[in-house]
């Protein structure tokens, strides 16, 4: 379980970001910067893919005057969490079942940019040692990158999912969502998510463990309640019930119990108390196990996970003292479309908040930063000119970050601050992208065959050559003069020159850059300094 409180999420307008960090601006080369393109038109279509445990969404909206209105609407229960043995190994079947449902939204999505596609993994791939060998194939078949996010990014979404579909309102929210193999718990106000939580519990997981069988007994309804309630009681401390005021119950669980509740005479469509809870048990008590169930509002791909739903939920209704729990219409698949608009700008982009929050928790030396990350930038967009944002915003990131070690060890802190990004809560970022930052981090510095596996992405390889070069520049800790300084990739070799007398001015710079040729031997890649 991880708990994280969050801060104000970035606003809407270049204004608060500066308003925010006014020490700090995270910056890219001007004729990338996306802050300098037209706002998202409307009418432009998005699309999210939600690969949960128990089911695979694709929702598409049209974006309108700031707005998502939903277009279409496609879900297949794929059941991937049932699909992980004993050493957490996805099987070949379960990978099939992902890989035939993610041809079929392929079709729907062949004609989108990738800039208006969040494809996000839960909590089964997260667990899944094998997930690599799916998400490689996965990414082939939908033409889009799937991020595999941590438990407290899914429950960041799912409150903005959440909060974009309710009236607006001043209350205090508790948002509970049930998932195939997690339960996130979050405390917000507006669209402002002050604390996130993911544990280990859902609907998949406690059916597998607790009614293997399908069957239903007072005991085993009873053992799984205990569990779950075992797994959530560290949520007390921070969910208690004078910490809100209208509770929430987000995606399939939820959704599901209430679809059932509302066709009981007397219920109120879309709440969920306690009094339909027990309800509920007793109907599944008389029925004795799943397949017996005859019961209006359950559809058919719930009737495997439904003993363990409601274990599930009646514990947190039990646990936080919930008396009664109103169904949200927002989950995650909203809250990753409403992410795109705001990775649209660099100034609204949460990951940049996020990057100078980092450097603040680890004390990093913010002008030198800033200074390595203007010279990496720089160098990146001269040489690769039809390079895409996305990695250039990348670079900048890692070189912000470079130093985040140093309040561990000035020895090795580039493997520190690697470590801390791998294994970080970083609001915004998939998992995959704070890899990517972590090895970007720990090949700044040192020899570069370490990094051998990841060398033969040419993109990975310019981006840390540019890096590498500016820390170099970059040494004393002050302005380099980069004055007719130029970095070249021809084929698998990377050229650096400089303009005559460079070398004689800088000798120190030089000779950093001379002794590069080094660090890079034993890779595929050569470099050379051609200084004058």
């Amino acid at each position: 379980m991880s708990v994280v409180t969050t801060g104000r999420p970035p606003a809407r307008r270049k204004a608060d970001a500066a308003r925010n960090s006014p020490e700090l601006v995270l910056c890219w080369p001007d004729k990338r910067n996306s802050a300098l393109r037209l706002p998202m038109q409307d009418g432009t279509l998005l699309a999210a893919v939600d690969l949960g445990s128990n089911s695979f969404r694709l929702e598409i909206g049209r974006f309108e005057h700031g707005h998502i209105q939903r277009v279409e609407y496609l879900k297949e229960t794929v059941r991937q969490g049932n699909g992980l043995d004993e050493n957490r190994n996805l099987s070949p079947a379960a990978m099939q079942r992902g890989w035939d449902c993610l041809a079929r939204f392929a079709e729907r999505l062949a004609n989108f940019a990738p800039a208006h596609v969040r494809v996000v993994a839960t909590q089964t791939l997260r667990e899944a040692r094998n997930r690599d060998v799916f998400i490689q194939r996965g990414n082939e078949i939908l033409g889009h990158a799937i991020d595999v996010i941590s438990g407290p990014e899914e429950a960041r979404l799912i409150y903005q999912g959440v909060a974009h579909l309710l009236p607006q309102s001043d209350e205090r929210r508790l948002v509970v969502d049930i998932g195939g193999r997690s339960t996130e718990l979050i405390l917000g106000q507006q669209f402002t998510p002050s604390a996130v939580a993911s544990f280990r519990v859902g609907s998949v997981a406690w059916s597998t463990r607790y009614f293997p069988e399908g069957q239903f007994t007072a005991q085993a309804f009873m053992m799984a309640e205990i569990a779950a309630k075992a797994v959530l009681d560290e949520a007390l401390g921070v969910y208690r019930r004078d910490a809100w005021d209208v509770a929430y119950g987000s995606s399939g669980t939820a959704g599901a119990i209430g679809e059932i509740l509302a066709t009981v005479p007397g219920n109120t469509p879309g709440l969920i108390t306690r009094q339909g809870l027990d309800w509920l048990l007793a109907q599944l008590l008389q029925a004795r196990s799943a397949d017996r169930i005859r019961m209006e509002g359950l559809k058919e791909d719930r009737r495997a996970v439904i003993g363990g739903g409601i274990s599930v939920l009646r514990a947190v209704f039990d646990l936080l003292g919930i008396e009664q729990m109103h169904v949200a219409q927002g989950a995650l698949r909203q809250g990753a479309l409403y992410d795109l608009l705001d990775r649209e700008q660099p100034a609204t982009d949460l990951r940049s908040s996020t990057v100078r929050g980092l450097m603040q928790r680890f004390s990093v030396d913010t002008s030198h930063a800033e200074r390595v990350a203007r010279v990496a930038t720089r160098l990146f967009d001269a040489a690769a000119p039809a390079g895409s944002d996305k990695e250039v915003r990348e670079l900048d990131w890692a070189a912000h970050l470079h130093e985040v070690g140093c309040r561990i060890s000035h020895t090795d802190y580039h493997r520190h601050g690697a470590y801390i990004l791998e294994h970080t809560d970083a609001a915004g970022f998939a998992m995959s992208e704070l890899y990517r930052l972590g090895l970007l981090v720990l090949g700044h510095r040192g020899k570069v065959r370490k990094l051998e596996a990841d060398l033969d992405d040419a993109s990975f390889a310019l981006q840390l050559m540019c890096f590498r070069v500016a820390v170099g520049l970059c040494h004393a800790r002050r302005d380099p003069d980069i004055e007719g300084l130029t970095l070249h990739l021809e084929s698998n070799r990377c050229v650096v020159r400089s303009r005559p007398g460079w070398a004689a001015s800088y000798p120190q710079s030089a000779h950093l850059l001379r002794d590069e040729a080094i660090a890079w031997q034993k890779t595929p890649w050569e470099f050379v300094a051609e200084l004058g």
